[in-house]
């Protein structure tokens, strides 16, 4: 690599580092409360603190690996991405509402997309797993890992609540 080619990569490297933070910078301050914190807390809802040993007892592996690792399951292996029944999708770690049926969409992607989710029941926060700055969202009680929230969703709203279809259990309307 010659010089100028050299001088070229770098300099795209840190522009595109720097493009990286400024989203970064950004989604942070929409994350961010008055207090500063990363995280936005739901305040009303009573939360529920277990050992990893009683949330390895309470969920099947793989749940324990998305709902308290941070995990994240094939595309189009749940059942739930298809679900269109009238109901309510549950915590799976705590079957808090996170989820009515009307709020659902196909979002194409191979997971169960929402475009708005209960109010109240849903934390966020930054992710940096991936390098970029991600809103990642945690069920309001137990804490459970769901999924990322994208802006490339159907209005009202624009959001897609990209979830786990293993941290979801789905009840019909009777």
């Amino acid at each position: 690599m010659d010089r100028r080619s050299f001088i070229f990569l770098t300099g795209s490297l840190g522009l595109g580092l720097l493009a990286g933070n400024r989203a970064a910078w950004a989604m942070q301050k929409e994350l961010s409360d008055t207090s500063g914190q990363s995280m936005s807390n739901s305040s009303t809802i009573e939360k529920i603190h277990r050992t990893e040993d009683e949330w390895r007892k309470l969920l099947t592996p793989a749940q324990f690996h998305i709902l308290r690792e941070e995990g994240t399951e094939p595309p189009r292996s749940s059942p739930l991405d298809k679900e269109y029944g009238k109901g309510t999708y549950l915590c799976a770690g705590c079957d808090l509402a996170l989820f009515t049926s009307e709020m659902k969409f196909d979002s194409g992607t191979g997971w169960p997309s929402f475009f708005d989710h209960v109010a109240g029941h849903i934390d966020t926060k930054l992710d940096f797993k991936l390098i970029f700055p991600r809103k990642e969202y945690h069920c309001a009680r137990c804490g459970g890992h769901q999924g990322h929230v994208f802006n490339d969703g159907p209005e009202p709203t624009g959001q897609r609540w990209c979830n786990n279809g293993l941290a979801l259990r789905f009840v019909p309307e009777e």
